[in-house]
């Protein structure tokens, strides 16, 4: 089992696949927290704010991509 630690760097990592994606938009995300290692709250920045991209598919998107560094992770929040 992954400890905190190793779950935020995970996390980070994934948000770096991510965010080449976001830039090319002009947004970016960031990881706010972590809570009992499960549930991730990031905040979309920028032009994502109200990019065209539906937010459901960038969050799932961005949920996907978390679940696959650390699949312990049950759920993503952005918090606007």
């Amino acid at each position: 089992k992954m400890t905190s630690e190793e779950i935020k760097l995970n996390v980070e990592k994934a948000l770096d696949e991510i965010r080449p994606f976001l830039e090319s938009d002009g947004g970016n995300i960031s990881l706010i927290d972590i809570e009992d290692d499960k549930h991730v709250k990031v905040r979309l920045e920028g032009a994502c704010i109200s990019c065209s991209v539906n937010q459901m598919t960038l969050k799932a998107g961005v949920e996907t991509t978390i679940k696959k560094y650390v699949p312990q992770i049950e759920t993503v929040i952005n918090i606007a």
